[in-house]
């Protein structure tokens, strides 16, 4: 292992432990770097790793933070009086009452020995005849309807949009991606050697004019987009704007990724794969529409790409769990996946009715039906800052920074999210934000 990795390990449990905590500033890479006896590039790669991870937020100018520590007891600070659960507003994994039981009687005719045999067999990338037939359906709509063939399978969504990217843009070679981006595709074009170009968006998403002004200044050979329930905005593109940008990618004969994983939660939009079905691979996935302790990624890949993008899946070990495939394919059978989406269309629903009645006179910005808002802060305040102060009241949530390409022009924002806390507890944690906002103690580094 490299050692700014191990350092960054110790720092990592440094937080974990409670010996560093919420908000606390971490000294300046110089000064870090004098105190470990180590270069100032080495301090610079530890800092990007805890950032990584999450363990640390960091603003032009003013300096990097612990993000969400964990004290001695394995908890968090909590919100409201000693021994009160912490809140997670940054991750996403919604469940709803009953799910666990309808999951629970899909899998039981796959625990008999028989069946468990055959669902224990490794997998490729291309799954299997039943599995490629039942998930056709899921991203298929009224004017498109995806062919089994064209369907990819990966461990999950992640392992198939890094599948997908590696197949298509070439170590060196450059990325087009919304000016606000799923944070996964910041660290995997990291890891990758992808330069990531950032498009220009508005209240409605991707600019029109927007690949085609970045690939003149600095020729691309792909785009990542999100055309449906944008994270982080949450935002969808206009049926007018998604034909513009499909009409874009043919001129410019460029291919690319579409992340689908939350559209299930808009259903009546179409994708842009269905506008450009020969060039874009659509990428979507379970863990949000079921659960994300059994998933299953996938792609629907026009037939040109299909071997690259196949062959990167291979290479990577990122093909399915031949369990969670069959497990999947009989809760898309038996209509258990059906009844989830519905049950989380009405929660999700139900969760941004509630914010928008806490949060009233905020300036926020999120589609009725989606698990996450964005928060756009009244300007005494910092979003670094802000994070910290939830952070010292047991919440977390997201800044800005995490999903600006570039942070030289990341706003004063953050993202919450809605989906993992029960209903009271996310009341509560709104009301303690809210307050927080309005106590105006933005500029305060305390």
């Amino acid at each position: 292992m490299d050692d700014y990795r191990l350092i960054a390990d110790r720092i990592a449990a440094d937080i974990a432990d409670g010996r560093l905590r919420p908000g606390q500033q971490l000294p300046t890479q110089r000064a870090f770097a004098r105190s470990h006896g180590i270069a100032g590039s080495t301090a610079g790669r530890v800092y990007r790793e805890l950032a990584r991870r999450g363990l640390t937020v960091g603003e032009v100018g003013r300096g990097t933070f612990v993000r969400a520590g964990r004290g001695a007891d394995g908890g968090r600070v909590a919100l409201a009086e000693p021994g009160a659960a912490p809140v997670d507003l940054e991750l996403n994994y919604p469940a709803v009452p009953g799910q666990a039981e309808l999951l629970a009687g899909g899998l039981t005719p796959l625990l008999r020995a028989d069946a468990l045999g055959d669902a224990l067999r490794p997998v490729g990338a291309a799954g299997t005849g039943a599995a490629r037939r039942a998930f056709a359906g899921l991203p298929s709509t009224g004017s498109w309807e995806v062919d089994p063939a064209d369907l990819l399978f990966a461990g999950n969504g992640r392992q198939a949009i890094v599948g997908a990217l590696s197949a298509l843009v070439p170590p060196g070679n450059r990325l087009g991606v919304e000016a606000l981006t799923y944070p996964v595709v910041k660290a995997a074009a990291e890891r990758l050697g992808i330069g990531l170009v950032p498009l220009a968006m508005d209240e409605h998403g991707l600019v029109p004019g927007a690949v085609t002004s970045a690939h003149r200044a600095t020729p691309l050979r792909a785009v990542y987009v999100q055309p449906r329930l944008q994270n982080p905005l949450g935002g969808s593109l206009p049926p007018e704007r998604a034909a513009a940008l499909a009409e874009e990618l043919r001129r410019l004969d460029l291919p690319a990724v579409e992340d689908a994983i939350w559209s299930f939660l808009r259903p009546g939009l179409a994708p842009l794969a269905a506008l450009a079905p020969e060039r874009t691979v659509l990428v979507d996935s379970l863990s949000k529409r079921l659960a994300p302790g059994l998933t299953t990624g996938f792609a629907v890949v026009p037939g040109a790409l299909r071997e690259r993008v196949a062959g990167a899946l291979r290479s990577g070990g990122w093909t399915p769990s031949g369990f969670a495939l069959e497990a999947a394919v009989r809760w898309i059978g038996d209509g258990t996946l059906a009844a989830v989406e519905a049950a989380k269309r009405a929660d999700a629903a139900a969760r941004q009715l509630l914010a928008r009645e806490v949060l009233t006179g905020q300036r926020l910005r999120a589609d009725p039906y989606s698990y996450y808002l964005w928060w756009e802060l009244p300007g005494d305040w910092r979003a670094e800052t802000f994070v910290a102060a939830a952070a010292r009241a047991g919440i977390s949530i997201t800044p800005a920074t995490a999903f600006a390409v570039d942070p030289r022009s990341s706003p004063t924002a953050v993202r919450v999210g809605l989906a993992s806390p029960p209903l009271p507890v996310l009341a509560r944690a709104l009301e303690t934000l809210a307050r927080i906002v309005e106590g105006g103690r933005g500029t305060d580094d305390s």
